[in-house]
């Protein structure tokens, strides 16, 4: 007797309806999974998760109302084993890191192949992880890299959207020199050569958002 295929649950969250469209598709064809429910935004990602309980979660990072890693972490919040997929067109170490960190089980990028995204859908389902190769090659580069901290963050945000350095030191209330000391930490960390390389090898890798 042919013993049944237990199919993967699955639910979509992303804020492109045609993203959305593409993948369902994927997933209604692949014979083993079933797609149970839809969101177009991280606030309605949390509320189907509750309504679906599926098996496996497919977030996108970029979401409007709640982006995808506070979407993850209330989810991972009302269930510690919920098994969640990232599949983002963003790359880098550090993105990565913080959405594993938050509860993802797999980061994938949207340029994956089908087969590497149902495949992914299948090892979370089994508790099993996976990373897209470039992202894997970005942590494996970056291992043991100090990660920034906040502060320097917060100096990196002003500087990325043009303030110059007094101007920071009074948005966030703090003398010039500690901005400067802040700024040129960050710089060592990211192996940057000014504030502009910088601010863009914190966005490269995942730092900062585009």
């Amino acid at each position: 007797m042919k013993k049944d295929v237990v199919r993967i649950r699955v639910l979509l969250a992303d804020d492109h309806p045609v993203m959305r469209d593409g993948l369902r598709a994927a997933i209604e064809s692949a014979g083993d999974m079933d797609v149970v429910g839809e969101a177009g935004d991280g606030v309605e990602a949390v509320a189907r998760f509750q309504q679906c309980q599926p098996d496996v979660s497919v977030l996108d990072i970029q979401m409007p109302l709640l982006d995808g890693l506070q979407a993850i972490a209330q989810i991972r919040a009302l269930d510690a084993a919920a098994r969640i997929v990232v599949l983002t067109t963003y790359p880098g170490d550090a993105r990565a890191k913080k959405a594993l960190a938050s509860g993802a089980i797999a980061y994938l990028l949207k340029s994956s192949t089908r087969e590497e995204i149902l495949n992914a859908i299948r090892a979370a389902a089994q508790g099993r992880g996976m990373l897209s190769a470039e992202v894997a090659s970005d942590v494996a580069l970056h291992a043991g890299a100090d990660m920034l901290t906040g502060r320097e963050l917060a100096v990196l945000q002003l500087v990325a959207t043009g303030h110059s350095n007094k101007e920071i030191a009074e948005k966030l209330t703090v003398a010039d020199d500690t901005v400067k000391a802040r700024l040129q930490s960050a710089m060592v960390k990211l192996g940057a050569s000014d504030r502009a390389h910088a601010v863009t090898l914190a966005v490269k890798r995942g730092f900062l958002d585009r």
